[in-house]
């Protein structure tokens, strides 16, 4: 977004200048031009979630996974998409709201289709109903982004058997958002929705850019198994 960006100051002020988007055109205002430079700011803050995400879903997966057809929400530029590849997954389907960091996902040649969808707002395509053998959404389950009412809607869509991986930061502005996407998570295994795989708590999920924090940010990967 500005010359400075490739340093940690200048990602820094691009992340918490999206603090001040509210509204829903403005977020994806704000991701539309964040897509040319996203790539390199998030290495910048070492972003690990979309390794940490491909790995934990990959360890519990039984299934082929060349053959698997994967539903990567809130793709982004395809960083999920591309640590799954390398993993032997090999058919991915992408949802994002921004029209921009799609088109940085049709760039990759990962994706067999894509498809922009504001989360939250709008619902998946109900031709979708237990169509994927695995979902996946990093990096989207936070304060200030997505609800974490949108996990029944990717419950949804997989397939019974299937899997679903999220992620959520850990981090102090989270702290309440966390609480209640766990507790929601919770109350979908009391229905016997699904049954729960794995919560991994990472310490070193990316770099802090907050005022009130320094050093890293921790996060949390998530995977249920829908029955």
């Amino acid at each position: 977004m500005s010359a400075n960006s490739n340093t940690f100051d200048g990602v820094k002020a691009v992340i918490l200048s999206a603090h001040k988007s509210t509204t829903s055109e403005e977020k994806i205002s704000f991701y539309n031009r964040w897509a040319e430079t996203y790539d390199r700011d998030v290495a910048v803050l070492d972003y690990r979630a979309p390794s940490l995400a491909a790995n934990s879903i990959s360890s519990h997966f039984n299934a082929v996974r060349e053959a698997a057809v994967v539903l990567d929400v809130a793709c982004g530029t395809g960083l999920v998409a591309k640590q799954m590849k390398k993993l032997g997954f090999g058919h991915f389907v992408g949802v994002d709201g921004s029209k921009a960091m799609l088109d940085k996902a049709r760039e990759t040649g990962l994706y067999q289709d894509l498809k922009q969808c504001l989360l939250g707002e709008e619902p998946l395509p109900v031709q979708w109903a237990d169509t994927f053998d695995a979902v996946v959404i990093v990096g989207a389950l936070s304060v200030g982004q997505v609800s974490f009412s949108v996990i029944r809607d990717l419950w949804n869509v997989t397939k019974p058997g299937g899997y679903i991986c999220m992620t959520t930061r850990s981090n102090y502005d989270n702290v309440e958002y966390k609480a209640a996407l766990e507790s929601e998570l919770r109350q979908m295994e009391e229905e016997e929705l699904w049954t729960c795989l794995e919560v991994t708590e990472v310490e070193d999920w990316e770099r802090a850019v907050s005022e009130e924090e320094d050093g890293y940010i921790s996060g949390a990967v998530y995977v249920y198994k829908k029955h």
